[in-house]
């Protein structure tokens, strides 16, 4: 037998461009079989590689065949020769590439996705081969703060979320030159290539992942999130739009429509041949959908429905897609037959012809420019009049006969408005995944800057990074915390949402609850990074404008947050109200007693009071804490409302009463389930340095939100003094202690850096 080919090194420029990952998937000295199937499958894939590159590559592919020791330091001196620093796998290996080549793109996407397969996503894949003698090769923006291991490969496995394939799809898309805009670009030129952006998306398939198999969707409502997620890495007016068309106005077709309207409009509108709206926003009512004053009223001698804008306080506000290229638009309006109001339905509205020309009886306005988002086309739209047919109804939950007859499977017309607005539940999904994304890419432009920027120092010594300085530390690294809870939250939250069997009312009290907690972090995120970016942050190509601009609506997209989280409240009082009505005496005397308890072992003065390291950072704690601040606001909250309505207020005086309270409640829920979720992701994971790394930041983020609530733990006794102290001296010292790692802690948020795409986190200037 003739003897096996050992791995050969090449400068053939498409063999080049795989070794970076080759190095990787080496690393260990053995080669796993997924490891061989993803690099097969890519290089089968890899049209751009020539015939002498693609049999170097495969040299390298035989797991009963490792590269000789001298090949692979051979390979890795090539590596840290050739790759420019501060760089992902994929990017390292196109940096030895010539620039010109005309497959730069192509091969870029093919390794991107390779990358993402294979888990080895972010800079510190790259920084873990390039160590020399146990250090590691500085990179321009300060790797040198830390030296990495491999806790950051692991935990970014456990970070990324399901749906990788889906992923990498985005993010090769996200690396084409068309969804990459410059930093500064006129409005008109602007919407034109966010369009052309949504368009090629479309054209990639991943506009109709959530719409039934049946008409070219994948029926997977969680892949979806997936998408909107990863978007959120590029450009955000491609984001908003895409959401816009695919995911409000698609959406609402697919959730509150039939198969008869699923048939006409759904493949078109995946397709981008049928651009449409959501018109659900009036400008006088905002949030208060129940209050919409746009009229649908039925013409029994037509059979038609005639869509009415009263006055201009009804007309339609806001509504993406209007102002220049929206042709068809789901209508929120109240129903009427004869003088019966049967309260707000959607209605699908033809606005413009195929040629642009708006049509009869409608009038659209340009909303102009905004703070953010200038890509995206919001406009106003008045009704005159406009006659549609009886079939523009989207009638799954209701329908109007030929002869004018309501009926509808729910008969309560309260829970038949709730069950429409349900299918809302996807958009705060996805506003609140977006806004994750941001905030991740917010801390990781933010770290890289400040673990090599230098400033000020000890007498006689030199300027020490400026990652150093504890109020710095405090700044960034709870917030990095926190967005590793989102992430756990988040994915469980995506789990119920694609799972139909979940718990909907407990899935609507989450989404609205993560909605509002995400898109305020993601807000105070980007204001923090920026800051901690000095100078170099106010530049406009170091993002940080560009992204605050645009998240700002996040806050109000899907419902303004004050009200989606008195929605929460609403929901867990509901619930407390239904759990004490399903009890017997006995059953609540003893529910009573369990809570009194409870409440007695945790106000022990021996718990109160105690201040060791071990206790301060437990798990155990932290959420027996929390539990304890959600649980007293509920039975709080409870108790104020049914006084002031025992006193004869009215329900809307007495929520408006109590309306502190219940927002404080709604966020006391939001910070408990953020936390149980982490610690039982925790718990799903094996024992290694990726779980160690997540358990230590985990802990931090306990522990700075019970420090950001110390007050109320003093006020209730929960706290004695020298604990809340204690807590204090606790966050310090765990942010000192992560700062060493937090170039892991965001290279394990997995972004490449070509998504970055601000220069002071590629290498570029530390400046300012």
């Amino acid at each position: 037998m003739p003897p096996k080919r050992q791995p050969e090194l090449s400068d053939e420029p498409t063999f080049l461009a795989f070794l970076p990952l080759l190095c990787a998937v080496w690393a260990d000295g053995l080669m796993e079989e997924s490891e061989l199937d993803a690099v097969s499958r890519a290089l089968d894939e890899a049209w751009w590689m020539t015939a002498e590159g693609a049999a170097r590559v495969t040299d390298w592919l035989d797991p009963a065949s490792a590269p000789t020791p001298d090949a692979y330091g051979a390979a890795l001196e090539i590596l840290r020769e050739g790759a420019r620093s501060g760089l992902t796998l994929a990017g390292a290996g196109m940096s030895m590439v010539a620039r010109d080549v005309p497959w730069r793109d192509e091969a870029l996407a093919t390794l991107g996705q390779l990358e993402m397969q294979l888990g080895l996503a972010g800079a510190e894949a790259l920084r873990e081969l390039t160590r020399v003698e146990g250090m590691v090769v500085p990179v321009d923006w300060g790797a040198a703060a830390g030296a990495p291991s491999g806790a950051a490969k692991e935990a970014a496995a456990v970070l990324q979320g399901d749906y990788p394939d889906i992923r990498a799809r985005v993010r090769a898309a996200l690396r084409r030159p068309e969804l990459r805009f410059p930093v500064e670009i006129a409005r008109e030129e602007y919407r034109t290539r966010t369009l052309a952006a949504v368009q090629l998306l479309a054209d990639e398939g991943l506009g109709a992942i959530s719409y039934p198999r049946q008409y070219g969707g994948a029926d997977d409502p969680g892949a979806a999130v997936a998408v909107f997620e990863e978007l959120a890495l590029g450009d955000l007016s491609v984001l908003v739009k895409y959401g816009v068309q695919f995911g409000l106005f698609g959406g609402s077709i697919a959730q509150l429509g039939t198969e008869k309207h699923h048939r006409r409009h759904l493949r078109p509108i995946a397709a981008l041949a049928l651009p449409g709206c959501y018109a659900m926003t009036e400008t006088g009512h905002g949030s208060n959908v129940k209050g919409l004053r746009t009229t649908a009223t039925f013409d029994p001698r037509t059979g038609e429905f005639v869509i009415n804008t009263p006055d201009d306080d009804a007309r339609k506000d806001y509504i993406g897609n209007a102002a220049l290229d929206g042709r068809l638009a789901t209508v929120f309006a109240r129903l009427r037959i004869g003088a019966d109001d049967h309260g707000v339905h959607a209605f699908l509205v033809p606005i413009r012809h195929g040629d642009g020309s708006t049509c009869p009886g409608v009038r659209i306005e340009d909303c102009g420019a905004k703070q953010g988002l200038n890509g995206v086309d919001n406009g106003r739209i008045w009704f005159d009049s406009v006659r549609v047919e009886r079939a523009a109804l989207l009638d799954r939950f209701a329908r109007v006969t030929a002869d004018g007859r309501y009926e509808s499977p729910i008969p309560s017309p309260g829970r038949r408005f709730f069950t429409m607005l349900g299918t809302l539940v996807a958009g705060r999904i996805s506003i609140a995944a977006a806004s994750h994304t941001v905030a991740k890419k917010a801390l990781t432009i933010a770290i890289r800057y400040a673990a090599g920027r230098r400033q000020f120092g000890p007498a006689g010594g030199g300027e020490v990074p400026i990652l150093g300085y504890l109020a710095l530390q405090r700044e960034l690294l709870p917030r990095i915390a926190a967005s590793y809870a989102t992430s756990f939250a988040l994915r469980d939250l995506v789990r119920r949402f694609a799972d139909e069997d979940s718990d909907r009312r407990q899935l609507e009290v989450r989404a609205a609850a993560l909605k509002a907690v995400a898109s305020r972090h993601a807000l105070r995120t980007l204001q923090a990074c920026r800051e901690a970016c000095g100078g170099q942050g106010y530049l406009a190509g170091n993002r940080f404008a560009r992204m605050k601009a645009d998240t700002d609506v996040f806050t109000t997209f899907e419902g303004a947050n004050p009200v989606l989280l008195q929605l929460v409240a609403k929901g867990l009082l509901s619930n407390y109200r239904r759990d004490m009505g399903d009890l017997s005496m006995w059953g609540i005397a003893r529910h009573l007693a369990e809570l009194a308890g409870t409440r007695l072992a945790e106000m022990n003065p021996v718990v109160t009071r105690r201040t060791d390291p071990g206790h301060l950072a437990g798990n155990e704690f932290h959420l027996s804490a929390l539990r304890y601040r959600e649980q007293r606001l509920l039975r709080s909250v409870a108790r104020r409302l049914k006084d002031r309505l025992d006193q004869g207020m009215d329900s809307f005086g007495a929520v408006n009463a109590c309306q502190d309270h219940m927002i404080a409640l709604a966020r006391a829920h939001a910070d408990h389930f953020m936390l149980a979720e982490s610690v039982a992701a925790m718990k799903g994971m094996k024992q290694g340095p990726g779980r160690q790394l997540i358990e230590e930041v985990i802990a931090l983020h306990g522990l700075a939100t019970l420090e950001a609530h110390r007050e109320w733990y003093l006020e209730k006794g929960y706290f004695e003094p020298p604990k809340s102290e204690a807590v204090r001296r606790e966050v310090n010292e765990r942010c000192a202690a992560l700062a060493d790692r937090a170039l892991e802690l965001v290279d394990a948020f997995g972004i490449p850096d070509e998504l970055l795409g601000a220069p002071i986190a590629v290498g570029g200037t530390a400046g300012g």
